[in-house]
């Protein structure tokens, strides 16, 4: 059994360490610290560790399996500071007097989080339903020309899926990601601060990568309707993640409009398997983003706790 002394060391080591995880982390965001107290406590390294894993992914690939590898890590995460918030160490620096102003900040920033989950869920939805019915369509009519209209209507229902996103996310792109403010005063508050504030700075920074994902905004302008696709979609004909996103997207592209003039069979087959890739991928991405909301909304519930207690 933990003797109540030793405890109050290790929260004492804890909340040193979360103070200079943060010194170290805005010198140098890349690069994990390597001055860390030996003793540091495990719920501490656990947090930096997948505060590191989701730093060192930041400026690589928006494909929907980075994202969607993205949203695991930050549920991991979440899982992190829920722990951390409930250290008591964090819930005194938590009920300290000059601590409301950000606490509340965290707080306001949860809400908002809330809401572009949901709203984020809801474009989930309804573009896999999209495919679902473009899916449908195609095996009702074997690719004749009828289909077209169909077609047509997925555009559609893109475009109308495109604007929604757009005007969505003006709220939220000048969300404030920098967190040095909390350094302006030396003390494991602003620290413990800082690394709630880095989480929700990536929170915002995923669910944004994958709005532009399902908006298709990184489509080129002749076939940006498809673009979406081939963040969903691999061919094996190509090798880097770049390539495999084009041709996917220019095969689906030239797939969909043979199947308005012919019956081949093989082109149907092709564009089917293309929409059920993409349809399962949807449904990863829902799931995983299912996970994440349950840990946000535990993380706020802590928090509400802790300042609560």
């Amino acid at each position: 059994m933990v003797s109540s002394t030793q405890t109050s060391s290790q929260d004492s080591n804890s909340t040193f360490s979360l103070k200079e995880l943060f010194e170290n982390k805005m010198a140098n965001l890349h690069v994990r610290s390597n001055s860390l107290p030996s003793k540091s406590h495990p719920i501490v390294n656990d947090v930096e560790d997948q505060l590191c894993r989701l730093r060192s992914s930041e400026g690589t690939s928006t494909s929907a399996t980075s994202v969607t590898a993205n949203l695991a890590s930050l549920r991991d995460l979440h899982e992190g500071i829920n722990n951390l918030i409930q250290m008591p160490s964090t819930q005194e620096a938590l009920c300290h007097g000059n601590s409301e102003k950000w606490t509340n900040e965290l707080l306001e920033g949860s809400l908002g989080l809330v809401d572009l989950l949901g709203f984020a869920r809801d474009i989930l939805s309804l573009t896999k339903g999209s495919v679902q019915d473009l899916q449908s369509s195609i095996r009702r009519n074997r690719g004749e020309t009828a289909t077209a209209d169909d077609i047509n209507a997925y555009m559609t229902s893109r475009k109308k899926i495109n604007k929604m996103v757009k005007k969505f996310i003006k709220n939220f792109k000048n969300f404030d990601q920098n967190c040095t403010q909390f350094l302006k005063e030396d003390s494991d508050v602003k620290a413990i601060a800082g690394m709630l504030k880095e989480t929700e700075a990536f929170d915002f920074s995923v669910l944004n990568s994958l709005l532009t994902i399902l908006s298709g905004e990184k489509g080129r302008s002749k076939i940006r309707s498809w673009s979406f696709l081939s963040k969903f979609t691999q061919t094996s004909r190509v090798h880097s993640e770049r390539d495999q996103e084009c041709g996917a997207e220019e095969l689906c592209l030239l797939n969909l409009h043979k199947l308005g003039k012919n019956m081949d069979i093989t082109a149907v087959q092709d564009v089917l398997k293309q929409l059920k890739a993409s349809e399962m991928t949807i449904q990863e991405l829902e799931e995983e983003l299912e996970s994440f909301f349950r840990s946000l909304v535990k993380t706020r519930v802590s928090l509400l706790n802790a300042l609560n207690h």
